[in-house]
Order: structure tokens, then sequence, then C-alpha cells
């Protein structure tokens, strides 16, 4: 076996583990971030193949495919697919007709979900319930199954009924979500953008008819806004620029992400252990996406970080003239 076999054999033998993270940690800052932008661009070029069929599902209406995407992040990795069935279910056009009325597109949104029969019916529910009788009637919307949603180990405060209370309320003060999304240049500035409060209701309220006694403000704390910024808003900047051809859109889509700080989740924790490997929200996702399209299928050879080891690698064994 040569020595270039046997170099490849090791990176896909620590692929499992991240072990070019190692390597990551050891060179210099401007060599890992020409490699960070390689894998950053390829994250967000990938991202927008799959709003792009979004797109094209929702009969390339821009406006639906930012609500979608919108339920889908919402919905975080346990419930992506249930809050993407709901905005299939209640259209985007339905919640722009009813959006004087704040109790109408609660009433749709949670009523739509199916998970009000989980739960004890106060006052309050009852006239949701009754509500969205007449809206479903009225707009031909189908309620789904409570067992479409996935409730176990879910924190009080990710709940999917409170979440849909919560973009109940930001499409209330929002009509042009689209506009609003493409405008912001922060994370204080997403922040703001889904920073409105619930209905009055959800105040002593985590999940229907179980009063808490402690009034709370129910906003989208700044945990899940920076992730609605990395995964929602900078995304969607970045795919209708390229949509459009529009460069600052493209900019700023990359400079939002670079304002944001870097993710914390169990695939991020592995790579920190190699040192301080990120900074910002842009070089975590470019970590991602070596995470998942390059270490998970041992793709070393065609991998941005795999060909510089395997080029210093050569030079090394290259003798000198």
């Amino acid at each position: 076996m040569n020595d270039y076999k046997r170099h490849i054999q090791r990176l896909k033998a620590g692929a499992s583990h991240f072990g070019c993270g190692a390597y990551l940690s050891r060179i210099g800052t401007l060599r890992r971030l020409t490699i960070y932008n390689t894998l950053g661009f390829e994250r967000l070029k990938r991202k927008y193949d799959d709003i792009k069929q979004i797109f094209t599902e929702s009969e390339q209406n821009w406006q639906q495919t930012f609500y979608i995407m919108l339920m889908r992040t919402m919905g975080g990795m346990d419930n992506k697919e249930a809050f993407t069935t709901l905005a299939h279910r209640v259209q985007y056009a339905a919640i722009l007709r009813e959006r004087m009325v704040p109790q109408n597109i609660e009433a749709m949104l949670i009523g739509a979900s199916g998970l009000l029969e989980l739960y004890p019916h106060d006052e309050y529910i009852l006239n949701l319930k009754r509500n969205f009788s007449y809206l479903s009637t009225k707009y031909s919307i189908q309620a789904m199954e409570p067992e479409e949603w996935k409730l176990t180990k879910i924190y009080p405060n990710n709940h999917p009924i409170l979440r849909l209370s919560q973009v109940a309320t930001f499409l209330t003060h929002n009509s042009d979500i689209m506009d609003r999304m493409l405008s912001c240049r922060s994370g204080e500035e997403v922040h703001k953008l889904f920073g409105s409060e619930t209905l009055p209701y959800w105040s002593n309220h985590y999940t229907p008819a179980s009063n808490n006694h402690r009034t709370v403000a129910k906003r989208i704390g700044r945990t899940k806004s920076d992730l609605l910024a990395i995964n929602l808003v900078a995304q969607m900047q970045y795919a209708y620029g390229d949509y459009i051809n529009n460069d600052t859109l493209r900019n700023r889509a990359i400079s939002l992400l670079e304002d944001l700080p870097a993710e914390n989740n169990s695939i991020i924790a592995q790579w920190k252990n190699y040192g301080p490997l990120a900074q910002t929200a842009f070089d975590t996702q470019a970590l991602l996406q070596l995470s998942f399209e390059y270490c998970r299928h041992q793709r070393c050879e065609e991998c941005p970080v795999g060909r510089v080891i395997l080029n210093d690698l050569n030079k090394q064994n290259t003798p000198s003239e």
C-alpha cells in the first residue's frame, strides 16, 4: 500500500470522531477561514436547493415559501415535519385574510394542529375550538392528528402550542414577512423582529388549561431568535438573493451569519474538543457542512480539509531538488 492510500485510510478512520479537527486547530487563522469560506458557501447553496424545492411545491410563490420556512424553523428538530404539514393545511393566503383578528390566526393554526384534543378545555380553548370550526369550513382546513406531533421530552418553552401562539402573534404584526426578513442585517434586528408577545392568555399558560399561577411574557427568546436568524433569515436572504441575482442580499446573509454567535449543539461540541474552532455562526455552519456532507460519508478525498491535508503530506514527502 502506498503512502497516499495509507493517509486516506487514516483520514477515513478518524472521520467518525471528526479527527481532522486536530489539523484545523493547528493551522493559521487565515488558512482555516479560507476552508470555512468554501464550506460555508457550500452549505448556503445546499440549503438553497432545499428552498427551491419548497418554492416549486408552493407554485413559485415566494410569500408562501417564506411562510413554510418560518413554520419549519419554529418546529425545530422534533416537529419540523409537523409544522410543515400544518403550513400546507393553513395557507399563508388565509393568514393574510384574517390578520386583522389575532384570535382568528391563532384559532386556525392551533386548531388545525389537532393538539387541542389532548388537553382540558377552559373557556379560552372552547372559544378557539368554536372559532376554528367556523374558519376550517371557510377555508377548507382539515385538522391534523395529535399523533403527528412529538411531545415527549419537550421543554415547556418549546411546546408546539406555545410556538404556534408565537407564530400567530408574529404573523398578526407583520403582513410583509418576506420584506421584513430580507431587511435584517444583524442578530439584534432579527431578535426585535420576532420579539412580540403572545396573546394575554399564554402569559400564565404553557399548554391549554394549565395555569402556572405566574405571569411571564412568552416572547421568543434570544436562543430561538438566533436559530431563526441562522436557519431561516440568512438562508432566505441568500436563496432569494441567488434567485434574483442580487449580491447585496447574498452578502447580507453572510454578514448576518458572521454577526451571530457560534451555535451550540452536539455536533459543534465534538469539534470544540479540538480547540476554539468556531467563533461565529458562519464558522459553525461551515463545520456542520463538513460533518454532514463529508465526515459522515467518509468523503475525505473530496473534502476541502482532506484535500489540504493530503496536499501538505504530499509536499512533505516530495524530495526537494
